[in-house]
């Protein structure tokens, strides 16, 4: 098996002279910070923001004559001429008074036009070192690729120049605070692209067993981690992980992150959804349908990457994690449409559809979190395609039992640039959801409409009264479409930034 390295994360002081203040290196390009006026600065390229007309300077000849218009989005390149030092002029389109997401946005963007340059300084004009902090973000997460499958046989063709080195231009380059901000985007960056790396992974590569061993060797040092094999989850009475499990010749896992922090002020418990492939089971999808699911444990990614990430930050907030692995395959041994399974709480749940398989793997983590007896619970799934037909490829779903929770964990997405949007629980599902005639619970929705709300309304059933919010990001976790400003192709790490950020916003430090 072809190894896949995490990507690790390694905070470099620097001397005040020359404006650098901080940097990072890894697998990422090392970002350092300057006080260099943007013509000054040596690199290959120079990515400069247009806000207006004042912006073009040197520039507005060049940029006159090429059409640039300033409308959102646009990106252009064009030769300095001498004009900088840089060989390479990127120009950018701003707002007039871009966001911190404008920031992170507009600087994936120009990364990726200068994307034969080694070497790339960044003026983008931070007003704030919260600002400083979103373009390093956006750096970070617009060069990220994933080629550890790519031949590197002599004669493959010539190999794409890899970002080495990037400088922010700022006046802010020699604050303390800026160089913290440039270390929490490193770290946060760091997380989003090692979830990139494992949903990207194979199917074949990463199954029940290989994913755990990936996330114990992910967490190191950091966090404590504990890993339940088929016979513990068997004497734990995890029959929804193990149902969902038992078609597969690898047997299923569940991991438990925990990071505890002296002085923390919060106990936040995260369930991620791990289903390592989803051939759907004995409800089969169809072959395109299949192609793509090794995606399905993209929620389990986002909350160990996340949860490392928050011990990186020493953020002073307890965190217990529940990554709930299986392959959901058919054979002989698979569950069956009609079968009965006993969660870890006792309570019994009639199998209806094998392909809605992630709301049982769920339901013994969620059960496991109340048990932690945790002050909230945020789990992350891609679950429901019926989210996907709502709200489209790019927007997650968050539903929850408590809107003042749910309504915390909006803002926090916003703050952290990830587009999500609020949908109820609409409480006529709980009825639907305790009509079996058979056992406690049905686990699927007889009719074709709200699907989502019934599997919120079905995970609801087993978080007690903790404030719980979940999160459904089965459209935004995978993008089987062109690379657009720091999303590049396949996996994207969603939802990893939302639970740094509400961890941020839970100790205080927001």
């Amino acid at each position: 098996m072809q190894q896949i390295h995490d990507r690790q994360l390694r905070a470099v002081s620097r001397p005040a002279g020359g404006g650098v203040a901080t940097s990072y290196s890894g697998d990422m390009p090392t970002v350092s910070l300057s006080t260099a006026k943007p013509t000054t600065a040596r690199a290959d390229a120079l990515i400069i923001g247009i806000r207006h007309d004042e912006d073009k300077a040197e520039f507005a000849a060049s940029l006159d004559l090429i059409g640039f218009t300033g409308e959102k989005g646009q990106v252009v390149t064009f030769l300095s001429d001498g004009a900088a030092k840089a060989g390479l002029i990127v120009a950018v389109a701003l707002p007039e008074e871009p966001t911190a997401e404008d920031l992170r946005r507009a600087a994936a963007r120009g990364v990726r036009a200068a994307k034969t340059s080694a070497a790339i300084a960044v003026a983008l004009h931070p007003a704030s070192v919260d600002e400083i902090e979103a373009i390093a973000e956006g750096i970070a997460l617009g060069s990220y690729r994933f080629d550890a499958y790519k031949s590197k046989k002599k004669g493959k063709g010539k190999k794409p120049t890899e970002l080495k080195t990037a400088t922010i231009l700022s006046p802010f380059a020699r604050q303390t605070t800026a160089a913290k901000a440039v270390d929490r985007a490193a770290t946060v960056a760091a997380a989003v692209n090692v979830a990139r790396d494992w949903v990207n992974t194979p199917p074949g590569d990463l199954r029940p067993a290989a994913f755990a061993d990936k996330i114990t060797s992910h967490a190191g040092t950091d966090v404590k981690v504990t890993v339940w094999d088929e016979k513990r989850l068997a004497k734990e009475r995890c029959g929804g992980i193990l149902g969902v499990g038992q078609g597969s010749s690898s047997p299923p896992r569940l991991v438990t992150l925990s990071y505890e922090p002296a002085g923390a002020v919060a106990h936040l418990a995260l369930v991620g959804k791990g289903i390592t492939f989803d051939s759907g089971g004995l409800s089969i999808k169809s072959g395109p349908g299949m192609s793509t699911m090794k995606i399905d444990m993209g929620g389990a990614a986002a909350v160990v990457a996340a949860t490392v990430a928050i011990a990186r930050l020493g953020l002073p907030v307890r965190v217990t994690a529940y990554a709930c692995i299986a392959e959901n395959m058919p054979s002989g041994s698979a569950m069956r449409p009609g079968d009965v399974l006993t969660m870890r709480n006792g309570t019994t749940v009639e199998e209806l559809n094998t392909d809605a398989e992630g709301r049982l793997v769920l339901a013994d983590g969620l059960v496991l979190a109340t048990e932690a007896k945790p002050d909230r619970i945020v789990d992350v799934a891609t679950l429901t395609g019926a989210c996907v037909v709502a709200l489209g490829e790019r927007t997650s779903g968050i539903l929850g039992n408590d809107d003042a929770f749910t309504d915390t964990v909006f803002a926090a997405s916003k703050a952290a640039g990830e587009s999500m949007w609020p949908l109820p629980i609409a409480e006529e599902m709980k009825a639907v959801v305790n009509s079996s005639s058979v056992a406690d619970l049905r686990q699927h929705n007889p009719k074709p409409y709200g699907g989502t709300l019934f599997a919120a309304a079905f995970l609801r059933e087993f978080v007690q009264d903790v404030p719980w919010a979940h999160l459904d990001i089965a459209g935004p976790s995978f993008n089987d479409g062109s690379a657009y400003d720091y999303t590049p192709v396949g996996g994207t790490g969603s939802g990893v930034r939302t639970l740094v950020k509400l961890a941020t916003e839970l100790a205080g430090k927001g």
